[in-house]
């Protein structure tokens, strides 16, 4: 991961000073980088020394880092990683414009791998993220959501990327087609449950650890499972009083809802749910040759249901 951020620093320089300056800005404020190192467990798990690995996870953080910067701007979002979002310090304008500048640097160092392949698995995840994106801006306030629609949206937009770095990881290694597609449930199905717990956080975990504003996703009008969950289950009164709070993304009865969706077991059933899809990941990752790497994405997996913040 050294390495990586290393070739993170050095592909960020660009003639324009602005570009790195907000670059630098968002990716100097951390994150978990679970993508980059799913590609590199990936990889050694399997075997693979190539140094296109520190280039491909760079190159996966890119896109990822180039999302955050458009999402905060279609979201109107301030706080992000316990900080002042990018368009918050810089202005909406800047922020789209450098995260196209990582769209192309990204779209730039994959070529290096000189693999048809690769830049396939790249284009094709970077297409269905942004369709992701467009499926959830068309489902904002719109109460009736269930759950196959919700999981079809963060399939597209949050574990696609999952999936293609762990995929990455198995193209490297030249590995086998069911192998390659072991990794590739295994990135899914990981990055499925990464949401879907990170949405029980906005009801169940402390803003100050989650660097974000609880109430954000019902602000903006998402019907997140926690609360598709708690419309099916709560009491008429209570149901209706979270489907209005979606329908207008109002968080005036903030409080309410929150003892709303814990009251129901929504919490419970959304955990059970994440539970669901890191077994998943689990079973796809014991397909993989046995070692420390292999254990390492296992333990992954298995830590992702413990997660706080």
């Amino acid at each position: 991961m050294r390495e990586v951020d290393a070739t993170i620093a050095r592909r960020l320089d660009s003639g324009v000073p602005l570009v790195g300056e907000v670059a630098r800005y968002i990716i100097s404020a951390g994150g978990k980088r679970l993508r980059p190192v799913l590609l590199l467990l990936t990889c050694s798990a399997l075997g693979c020394r190539s140094p296109q690995r520190f280039n491909l996870a760079a190159v996966v953080e890119f896109i990822h880092t180039a999302t955050l910067l458009h999402d905060d701007v279609v979201d109107e979002s301030t706080l992000r990683r316990g900080r002042s979002t990018a368009n918050e310090v810089f202005g909406n304008p800047a922020s789209v414009l450098v995260g196209d500048f990582l769209y192309s640097r990204a779209f730039q160092m994959m070529v290096e791998a000189g693999s048809m392949r690769v830049m396939q698995i790249l284009a094709d995840a970077t297409n269905v993220i942004a369709e992701g994106e467009v499926l959830q801006l068309m489902n904002m306030h719109d109460a009736s959501l269930d759950e196959a629609a919700y999981l079809r949206v963060i399939r597209s937009k949050t574990a696609k990327l999952f999936e293609a770095s762990s995929r990455l990881g198995a193209v490297l290694a030249n590995a086998s087609p069911d192998i390659e597609q072991a990794c590739a449930e295994y990135g899914q199905s990981l990055g499925t449950a990464f949401q879907v717990i990170d949405d029980v956080l906005d009801y169940d975990g402390d803003a100050a650890e989650m660097g974000k504003n609880l109430g954000d996703d019902l602000r903006e009008g998402k019907a997140t499972l926690p609360l598709i969950l708690a419309m099916q289950t709560a009491i008429p009164s209570d149901a209706a009083t979270v489907r209005r709070a979606i329908e207008t993304g109002s968080t005036e009865e903030l409080s309410a809802i929150v003892e709303i969706v814990r009251r129901s077991g929504a919490l419970e059933g959304t955990r059970a749910a994440a539970a669901a899809q890191a077994q998943r990941a689990i079973d796809a990752a014991r397909q993989l040759p046995k070692n420390e790497y292999t254990d390492s994405l296992l333990e992954l997996a298995a830590q992702l249901l413990q997660r706080r913040s």
